[in-house]
């Protein structure tokens, strides 16, 4: 969800729950006294016609009575449990295709305020391994996702396409040659502090060489298509105050808008 979205559904919300508001505890009163009156003058059942008038609704309120409470599941749902997002770029490849469409649970990293994204509850912190969303931190109104590979305090090297944390080299292991005849891509098995999940290395780029030292309540993120991914190697670390939720789910995959959605590989994110 980004920021103009979030802010539109919230106001949205909040303006049906006024309409609903006035006629719960104004206009319903009032249309029920209305009909008790004229039962009573007429000492008999009303006309239909003339229930019907009685009971009439302004257009407004009308539709915020129904719309309401759907805005408000969406609002609790999207905002605090889960929020569904569509992959747009190959940064993720191997793990995550363009035109997934993935679950990512908002909870998991502590309940936030929508628009505002103040933590109010503090739950788990991320860990090595894990595939967050987060708020880009050049333009917090775009959504990245990315692989969680340093915490705060950890110092990372990147040198000769492996990933050394705290000095330890991150095993790899080659899975395949694509193609096989003239190779222009490496799939590797990956395993970053225990978690188990896959990366391309490209063969004909060098790759970026740098040091970092992560900071406090921040993050260092890299896609797992090493040398295809706009990460913390390039632009920095990522504020914890920017994070979303984790990525747990692949429920979908739609690549464009003239092909038919497919749900045959539906898996849990490693």
């Amino acid at each position: 969800m980004n920021f103009d979205f979030a802010l539109v559904l919230v106001v949205a919300t909040f303006l049906a729950a006024i309409g609903w508001c006035v006629d719960k505890f104004w206009l319903a009163p009032a249309r029920s006294a209305r009909i008790e009156k004229a039962q009573l003058q007429l000492s008999a059942a009303l006309p239909q016609e003339t229930l019907t008038k009685l009971n009439h609704v302004p257009g407004w309120i009308d539709l915020s009575r129904s719309l309401f409470p759907v805005l408000f599941v969406v609002l609790v749902l999207r905002s605090f449990l889960v929020e569904p997002f569509q992959i747009p770029s190959g940064s993720m490849l191997p793990t995550l295709k363009i035109g997934d469409f993935i679950l990512v649970n908002k909870y998991h990293y502590g309940l936030r305020l929508p628009v505002l994204n103040t933590k109010v509850v503090d739950l788990n912190t991320p860990n090595a391994g894990d595939v967050v969303v987060f708020k880009y931190p050049k333009d917090p109104s775009v959504n990245y996702i990315k692989r969680v590979i340093g915490l705060p305090g950890d110092r990372i090297r990147y040198q000769n396409k492996t990933v050394f944390v705290n000095g330890k080299p991150q095993q790899q292991q080659l899975l395949a040659q694509l193609p096989p005849l003239k190779p222009q891509q490496l799939l590797l098995a990956e395993n970053l502090d225990g978690v188990q999940h896959q990366v391309y290395h490209d063969v004909s780029a060098n790759g970026i060489v740098g040091e970092w030292v992560v900071p406090q309540g921040q993050y260092f993120v890299m896609g797992d298509n090493r040398d295809n991914s706009n990460d913390s190697r390039y632009w920095g670390f990522v504020p914890d105050e920017l994070l979303v939720g984790k990525a747990f789910a692949v429920w979908m995959h739609w690549e464009t808008f003239f092909s038919l959605p497919s749900f045959g590989d539906v898996r849990l994110i490693e």
